[in-house]
């Protein structure tokens, strides 16, 4: 199904999730000339990819018409300088669709008028490679067009969760936002451990790489949950037995992974405030 917006669509940041969101949309049918791109200075990724596609990012919007839709992509620290510029090409019917961390509705509210549409999403890296997973929180002006528009713009990077609380983004950012990077992380320390047993680094991280990018994709594919995916690895008093006995220990990874997403949680909230 091709993509189309009625009226112009403004991209603010053309970053790695900003570039990432245009390459899913154009890859979908969207018409490049629908698109309006802000951003003084994209990454040389992001700048092969305007020119492939005949676009220009520019310092400074200058739309000629309220856009459909505008798609704030820039980092959290700048969005106070950024947005209330932004905010004044937002006509009656326009949605503004937020990627920023952090950044609430109410944030995005004040520099609106009071009856302005905004969808707050959380996504993550994957979806660079179009296997991210987005989740969603319109406010009460979002009218069912547009929430069907801002589900088919994330939904160009992977799959796309709605739900009806807020608060609930704090969470999901400490899950999902911020979740790739444990799995990085655990493959560091997989990769660490081999060496440490006597394997050659270059053999260790290959090895590490392989099995968590191969478990994930076995994950994906599978309707079995993780415990049952485990469970059929584990042979009673084998080798994976003994190590999950470590991992699933008093002082183990469920203990470990509590303590991280509350603390992501708390940060996500503070950032908030």
């Amino acid at each position: 199904m091709t993509l189309k917006t009625d009226g112009p669509l403004v991209l603010a940041g053309a970053g790695n999730m900003g570039a990432a969101l245009l390459a899913g949309w154009l890859e979908r049918g969207l018409d490049p000339s629908a698109v309006l791109i802000q951003d003084p200075s994209p990454p040389p990724a992001s700048l092969a990819l305007l020119e492939r596609h005949g676009l220009r990012a520019r310092a400074r919007l200058d739309a000629a018409a309220a856009p459909a839709v505008i798609v704030v992509a820039v980092k959290p620290q700048i969005m106070d300088e950024v947005f209330p510029a932004l905010a004044r090409h937002a006509g009656p019917r326009t949605v503004v669709l937020s990627i920023a961390a952090g950044r609430t509705l109410a944030g995005f509210e004040r520099h609106l008028e009071p009856s302005a549409a905004v969808v707050r999403a959380m996504p993550n890296t994957p979806a660079a490679i179009a296997r991210g997973i987005t989740v969603a929180v319109a406010n009460a002006h979002v009218s069912p067009a547009q929430r069907q528009l801002c589900d088919a713009l994330l939904r160009a990077v992977g799959e796309v969760e709605w739900v009806n609380e807020e608060a609930l983004l704090d969470p999901v950012t400490a899950v999902s936002g911020s979740g790739p990077a444990y799995v990085f992380y655990l493959a560091e320390c997989l990769a660490a451990a081999g060496v440490k047993a006597g394997l050659a680094p270059d053999l260790a991280m290959k090895l590490a790489r392989h099995t968590v990018a191969g478990a994930g994709e076995l994950l994906a594919r599978s309707s079995a949950t993780p415990a049952a995916l485990r469970e059929s690895v584990t042979s009673p008093n084998g080798t994976t037995f003994a190590a999950l006995k470590v991992l699933m220990g008093q002082d183990g990874l469920e203990r470990l992974m509590g303590e991280a997403v509350a603390a992501a949680t708390r940060r996500s909230c503070e950032l908030a405030k």
